[in-house]
């Protein structure tokens, strides 16, 4: 049975701020550790005003110290914004502080804009992506020092990281696989490539010192209640923002709206059918039928959970709930 994770971008609700999501964020951590969530991860994100996880490295270890067995982690660290020793000495001190515990997932788009890119000051230089060789790099500096190897990540050489390739398109898959890494597909919100991916993933992959075989990981939105029309309204304030980013209006999370898809038109429509199309909204036993149907599609090893809700409390039940489900048909298999 596949595990199931928390991705979280500690969403900022309308009329909410970032210091009240950020506790959320903590508090939703130790609600999935306590259900046996196998790990909780953070986005990076720029200049977006309903996101609160731009540092990313500070919030995981924010959640890593307010937990204590969950695995903490970056899904992801947009890997071309930084300099991959400043990412070593970074995961390297989370490791330190929490043995065993840190992942780092890394992916290879600017997370923003391009004007927030350049102000990240990331090299925007088309013609060169040196994505590959920084994944390389980074992990290399994971690696015991060897003798007379004068640029060292300290903390991080030497300290357990678990290390992933994150990806929308083929191209992480191709990466990972040759790579010999574990690989998460963003399915949540771009599904289109997923089989593609999965199929060059599995059919290309190399073992590594890292990892034996293939672990892949799949991005799905779940949104659970108690009743079908509860879970659908809950699910409206991800459609709104997702048809408000597409339309270049991001903001603040909205509130939920009744029949938010009968206001739109048939082309709106259209795109969140396809954004969001691996999405689980309704009750229990929707949600045991949807996982169900998912995990035979794909075969995933681990489900990367994620619910934008604008309210904290049924953000809660949802992962109740799924996590109940995950329970039932476990205890069948």
């Amino acid at each position: 049975m596949a595990e199931l994770s928390v991705l979280d971008l500690s969403p900022v609700p309308e009329g909410g701020t970032a210091a009240q999501s950020l506790n959320n964020t903590l508090d939703l951590a130790r609600h999935a550790e306590r259900l046996g969530y196998r790990r909780y991860w953070l986005a990076e994100h720029h200049n977006m005003q309903g996101i609160a996880s731009a540092a990313t490295a500070v919030v995981i270890g924010h959640v890593a110290a307010g937990t204590s067995t969950i695995r903490v982690g970056a899904g992801g660290i947009m890997l071309p914004n930084h300099a991959p020793l400043v990412i070593a000495e970074q995961f390297g001190t989370l490791a330190a502080l929490h043995p065993g515990r840190i992942d780092l997932g890394l992916g290879r788009a600017p997370g923003t804009d391009m004007l927030t890119a350049r102000a990240l000051r990331r090299n925007m230089d088309a013609g060169v992506d040196n994505f590959p060789q920084d994944v390389v790099e980074l992990i290399n500096y994971f690696a015991p020092a060897e003798p007379g190897q004068r640029v060292r990540a300290v903390p991080g050489e030497g300290e357990e990281v678990e290390v992933w390739v994150l990806g929308s398109s083929t191209y992480g898959a191709q990466l990972a696989a040759l790579l010999g890494l574990p690989y998460a597909f963003a399915s949540h919100f771009a599904p289109a490539e997923m089989e593609h991916a999965i199929d060059i993933y599995r059919s290309r992959f190399h073992p590594s010192e890292r990892l034996a075989k293939p672990r892949l990981m799949l991005g799905l939105n779940v949104f659970a209640a108690d009743s079908e029309a509860d879970a659908r309204l809950m699910f409206s304030s991800l459609q709104q923002a997702f048809v408000n980013l597409r339309t270049g209006r991001p903001g603040k999370l909205p509130p939920p709206v009744e029949n938010f898809e009968a206001t739109l038109d048939p082309v709106a429509r259209g795109m969140l059918a396809g954004a969001l199309s691996c999405s689980i909204v309704g009750s229990a036993a929707t949600v045991r039928s949807g996982l169900d149907e998912f995990l035979r599609r794909t075969g995933a090893d681990e489900l990367m959970v994620t619910t934008q809700a604008f309210d904290h409390a049924a953000r809660l039940r949802s992962f109740e709930i799924l996590a109940e489900a995950h329970r039932e048909m476990s205890v069948a298999a």
